[in-house]
C-alpha cells in the first residue's frame, strides 16, 4: 500500500450519481467484497435523492458543509449540517439524501464492500433517467 496525495487522486463520474458529482477510489475495489475508501465531491446545489446502501458507511467530511437527511422522502427540513472534520456512521440500508446546500462539499467514505446504491424511487436514479438533479430555488 502506498501513500496517497491529493494531487494524485483521480476523479471520475459515477453512473448512479448526478452528472456533476465525482467519485475517486482511494483504497480497495468497491465492486468487490472487502474494505474500501472512496471520496465523493458534490458541487453547489446538487442533490442526491433518497437512496440506501447495503453496507454500513463511515463518512468523514473533508471540505464544505455536508448536508444529509434521513428518510425515504426528500425533505429539506430533515437535513443536518456537518462541517469539515465531522465523522458520522450511516448504518446499512438507512434511507437518506444529500444536498450541497451551501456550496460544494467533499466527503470520504469508508466501508466494507461491495458498494451498493439503490434509490427509493427508481426514477430518481441518474443511471436510469435524465431528470435534473438540481433543486430550483
Amino acid at each position: 500500500m502506498g501513500d496517497i496525495y491529493a494531487e494524485d487522486i483521480k476523479w471520475s463520474a459515477f453512473p448512479a450519481f448526478p452528472p456533476e458529482a465525482r467519485l475517486a477510489v482511494l483504497i480497495g475495489d468497491p465492486k468487490t467484497e472487502g474494505p474500501y475508501v472512496v471520496r465523493v465531491r458534490l458541487p453547489s446545489n446538487v442533490v442526491l435523492m433518497p437512496h440506501k446502501h447495503p453496507e454500513t458507511r463511515v463518512y468523514t467530511v473533508i471540505s464544505g458543509i455536508f448536508y444529509i437527511g434521513i428518510g425515504e422522502k426528500y425533505d429539506p427540513a430533515k437535513l443536518k449540517a456537518y462541517p469539515p472534520g465531522s465523522v458520522l456512521v450511516l448504518p446499512a440500508n438507512t434511507p437518506h439524501f444529500h444536498w450541497a446546500k451551501s456550496g460544494g462539499y467533499e466527503t470520504q467514505v469508508s466501508a466494507y464492500g461491495p458498494l451498493g446504491i439503490s434509490y427509493i424511487n427508481p426514477s430518481d436514479d441518474p443511471s436510469n433517467t435524465k431528470t435534473n438533479s438540481r433543486i430550483k430555488q
